[in-house]
């Protein structure tokens, strides 16, 4: 089978586990976990590349656990708006797919290796995102799966940087030198157009050979455009709603487009404007891999007319000037690529990128010295969790994220900031941005994520001066401050007490 080893995907973006494919079986199984989209998806195209070679049909498996940490209706129907956006383009496509809502903890067990037992060959998706690359490999080690693990996560293959980058600035002078090369070899826009097995409607579940328990889950398309009333019916937790934002790759291609034909170009002034989201607003779809930051590229690209011919060389780590593109487009890229690729390179060389144990060396060191500063109020995590504290803009924007699933850009940072003053250690301070984000977030749970909240004390930052009680050398940020550079009005309006008590009738 050597020939399976030539591929349109970059050898950077693939690595084999197990003892690699023999051809026999019934279909290749392309097991989507992290990159929940038919476009711009190197697995998929991948699965669709080994399903023509071995001319086997192909077969789409998109499962959900309702046990995972921080289960909610919330997190819940994001991900099944997506399963419905895919389920309709696989059924207007040339592949087997099954959707797979698990009803009960545990009734999911099995089913991949059940699945994998006619399969000639399995793609997955290898992503450091939250629990996915531990239940992958768990799911290798346990089973002896022999499975193709593919790379589509950002711009930069995971592979193409050997260590950890503690700047901004240093990752972005990696990039000007080795990003280039890596953006000729962008995913097919739609990998379905190129599948050309014969057709797999004899893949059905009960084909497959299915126990009861697993077929209890089998989501047909009906149930699936119904997402809320899915949403509701599994064991998770319900007092976490549904947020502001669709989720599903309809919804995001539908989110870029109107940012890039409209807002792109105000984003620059308006980005931090309270009263009118000047952002992509993409980064829960980013997070569940319902768009990809390709596809992003793509389409900035096509506005644009750019090619990466027009990056200029010599870059040497500013944030401005190398794409080639206009200001706003290179201010909104760096957000995009620089900061999220700099938390995804964390996660993939540091397993405890999520433990606070990882912070930069000086950024501990101050935080300790600091630890028995006299606090002038501590807040507990309900309380906080609540918006019950005496600082009015800080609750607005814990108001937001509790509603609507996100708290805008600026005012993120402000929370952690204030989280830290009010917390009785640093570590304390952790912990609760940690489980408020990822309880509520709807990009909750990324390396983003943790990027942003580990920003607040000291990761990708300075010290800073003068030394201060409670921060000492980190960065300060105070609710005086933000209201004298922002126009908060509207802003407590929106996500104020009376609002918020409006908006739960």
């Amino acid at each position: 089978m050597s020939h399976l080893e030539d591929s349109s995907v970059p050898a950077i973006r693939r690595r084999m586990v197990g003892q690699g494919f023999n051809g026999d079986g019934r279909y290749v199984l392309y097991w989507m976990t992290a990159f929940r989209r038919t476009r711009f998806n190197f697995a998929l195209q991948r699965a669709v590349e080994l399903a023509n070679r071995l001319s086997k049909p192909l077969l789409v498996l998109e499962a959900l656990r309702c046990d995972y940490r921080w289960a909610s209706v919330r997190h819940h129907q994001f991900i099944i708006e997506g399963m419905a956006a895919n389920a309709v383009a696989l059924e207007a496509s040339r592949a087997g797919w099954l959707t797979f809502l698990e009803p009960r903890p545990g009734c999911g067990r099995g089913l991949l290796a059940q699945l994998a037992k006619s399969a000639c060959a399995i793609v997955a998706d290898e992503a450091p995102v939250f629990f996915l690359a531990r239940m992958v490999e768990a799911t290798y080690e346990r089973h002896g799966l022999a499975m193709e693990l593919v790379d589509s996560n950002g711009l930069l293959p995971l592979r193409a940087a050997s260590k950890v980058f503690s700047r901004a600035y240093d990752l972005r002078r990696f990039l000007h030198k080795n990003l280039a090369a890596h953006l000729v070899e962008m995913p097919h826009p739609d990998p379905l157009d190129d599948l050309q097995v014969p057709s797999s409607e004899t893949l059905s579940a009960e084909s497959l050979r299915l126990g009861e328990s697993h077929l209890e889950g089998v989501c047909s398309l009906a149930a699936l455009r119904n997402p809320a009333a899915l949403a509701s019916s599994v064991p998770v937790n319900a007092s976490c709603g549904a947020g502001v934002v669709a989720g599903g790759a309809f919804a995001a291609r539908r989110l870029l487009d109107d940012f890039v034909s409209g807002r792109l170009d105000r984003y620059v002034v308006e980005r931090n404007n309270l009263d009118r989201r000047q952002t992509s607003e993409i980064s829960p779809h980013l997070h569940y891999g319902h768009i990809s930051v390709h596809e992003v590229l793509a389409a900035i690209a096509d506005r644009e007319k750019w090619s990466p011919l027009h990056i200029a060389p010599g870059g040497k780590g500013q944030r401005l000037g190398w794409w080639g593109m206009n200001e706003a487009c290179e201010t909104f890229l760096d957000q995009l690529v620089t900061w999220r690729e700099l938390g995804f390179n964390m996660a993939w060389q540091n397993p405890d990128y999520a433990c606070y144990s990882t912070l930069p060396a000086w950024a501990q060191q101050t935080m300790a010295d600091h630890q028995n500063d006299e606090r002038e109020t501590l807040y507990s995590l309900s309380e906080l969790d609540e918006a019950r504290t005496g600082d009015e803009l800080w609750n607005a924007a814990q108001r937001e994220l509790r509603r609507d699933g996100r708290i805008h850009n600026y005012l993120r940072m402000l929370w952690g900031k204030k989280i830290l003053e009010w917390s009785p250690t640093p570590q304390v301070a952790a912990e609760v941005m940690i489980e408020l984000n990822n309880r509520y977030a709807l990009d909750g749970r990324d390396p983003n994520s943790y990027s942003g909240i580990y920003w607040c004390l000291g990761r990708y930052d300075r010290a800073w001066g003068p030394e201060r009680p409670i921060f000492g050398k980190i960065r300060y940020m105070s609710s005086a401050n933000t209201r004298r550079k922002l126009r908060v009005g509207g802003y407590l309006a929106r996500y104020s007490e009376t609002a918020q008590r409006g908006a739960n009738l």
